[in-house]
């Protein structure tokens, strides 16, 4: 590989393997840069983010059960990698480029009041490329909640989320602060019912019954921990009997569970943050803290990709005319890329988009912004298992020639099953009709995160911490 300074393009040297392209190093991303074979392939990730988290984790770290980097895989730690930091911008995919742009900052930077400046753009060609960009948080449009709710997707986010938390204790501890004023600090509200919003609620009750009521106990009673969901009911992907068992375990430990709530607006007021929920007495709620954790929206580069006509590449019977002029399948509901059976990216004709579906040579796509004929959940197992299937694809075939490589069966999805962790050591955990629930489920969950651990540095240093904080409890630094 090389870099022609007078293009500003990156180019492939090495002809005997083919360069293979990956746009995002989550789940998707990461799992295939793992899967492919540096023998075989060149592997290039590109991601505006140098490492890869893992998710079912994050929500310990946002209380200090585990530290920040047992969840963080480098990207560059997998070795023999092509790495760019950068986001990107554009792809043609008649010429096999892609215009990126260089992001050197930290996402954290920017929730910080840092603003990011514009990176330098260059050129990089693919001979495969793999769309992995995940997908985003979605606002609603709701008022107030870019600006001042707090996400939950990297670790930046969970140590924003855990310096506002201990801060909230330090200004209530304050004797100047009134009462009135505690209850609003001390009200942690979360928006969403799903496994993200509901584990952090069990984690967050953990660290203030287990550690802050011991240091600061003037203020246990005036704590709150409040979920609020527009839907019926909490946890959707659990049958009925363990939503009801989360909610009902919830109720003991005195987490608030506000089904059919709607969230209008967030504002600022102090130090403080007011919620507008039409379904609360007067309208508004005070709050220290509101960590947002409902629906995804596409990447900006998918809508960018979907909303364009494309010329596909040329093929040896155009006469130098070029390819045909088409659109990326879209999916109508989730906006995501239309993928075949063998996650290869579909394309439309313009004039005909409910007509003949074709697929895109050479562009694949895998994680949140694909989806099959067969609806699947965006969720890391889907993502890491189309992942794993498309590396041992492309192995196959750069080993062999095209021409007598067999066609693999199509993407099968294996449900391992549903877990979320609900505090004071218990959990729930569901895989088709079977059920478990309460101490078993919890060791059930710690034993399979634990062992789905990426590197063998983060298998030791998770335990070690966990014993850690058994023995010593969790530390309240504030840095």
């Amino acid at each position: 590989m090389s870099l022609d300074n007078d293009a500003g393009t990156y180019k492939a040297t090495d002809k005997k393997r083919p360069r293979v392209v990956i746009l995002g190093s989550g789940w998707a991303g990461y799992a295939l840069a793992r899967t492919l074979s540096p023998s075989k392939t060149t592997r290039v990730v590109i991601s505006p983010r140098s490492h890869f988290v893992f998710t079912p984790l994050l929500a310990s770290t946002t209380v200090g059960t585990l530290e920040f980097r047992t969840v963080v895989e480098p990207v560059r730690r997998l070795g023999n990698v092509e790495f760019h930091q950068a986001w990107a911008c554009e792809v043609d995919f008649a010429s096999k480029k892609i215009v990126v742009e260089a992001c050197t900052q930290d996402e954290a930077a920017a929730k910080t009041g840092i603003p990011l400046e514009p990176g330098e753009r260059y050129e990089i060609g693919y001979d495969k490329l793999v769309i992995a960009v995940g997908a985003w948080s979605q606002t609603f449009g709701i008022e107030g909640v870019r600006e001042h709710a707090n996400f939950l997707r990297d670790v930046g986010d969970a140590r924003t989320i855990r310096l506002k938390v201990l801060q909230a204790f330090e200004k209530a501890s304050q004797p100047t602060t009134s009462d009135a004023d505690r209850k609003k600090l001390l009200h942690f509200a979360i928006v969403g019912g799903g496994p993200t919003g509901v584990e952090f609620a069990a984690e967050l009750h953990d660290l203030v019954h287990d550690d802050l009521a011991k240091l600061y106990p003037e203020l246990a009673k005036f704590v709150a921990i409040t979920i609020y969901d527009i839907a019926p009911k909490v946890l959707p992907m659990f049958d009925q009997n363990l939503g009801n068992y989360a909610t009902e375990l919830f109720r003991r430990e005195g987490i608030n569970v506000k089904t059919e709530h709607h969230l209008n607006r967030i504002r600022k007021e102090g130090d403080t943050l007011v919620l507008s929920v039409k379904e609360e007495a007067g309208g508004e709620v005070g709050a220290g803290l509101v960590v947002w954790s409902t629906g995804l929206m596409q990447n900006p580069l998918v809508k960018q990709l979907v909303s364009k006509e494309l010329r596909m590449p040329a093929s040896s019977g155009d006469n130098g005319k070029g390819g045909s002029v088409v659109r990326l399948a879209k999916d109508d509901k989730t906006g995501g890329l239309h993928v075949d059976g063998h996650l290869r990216v579909q394309t439309r004709q313009p004039s005909d988009p409910s007509g003949v579906v074709e697929v895109l040579p050479d562009v694949y796509a895998i994680g949140d912004c694909a989806v099959l004929d067969e609806a699947l959940p965006a969720t890391a197992q889907v993502a890491s298992q189309q992942a794993i299937y498309l590396g041992k694809q492309l192995n196959r075939e750069a080993k062999e020639a095209s021409s007598s490589a067999a066609t693999p069966a199509p993407f099968k999805f294996r449900n391992w099953g549903t877990m979320a962790y609900l505090g004071s050591w218990r959990a729930i955990h569901q895989k088709g009709s079977q059920e478990l629930k309460g101490r078993a489920a919890w060791l059930l969950w710690r034993t399979a995160y634990l062992t789905k651990s990426m590197s063998v540095r983060n298998k030791i240093m998770v335990p070690v911490y966990w014993l850690i904080t058994w023995i010593f409890g969790r530390d309240i630094s504030r840095f």
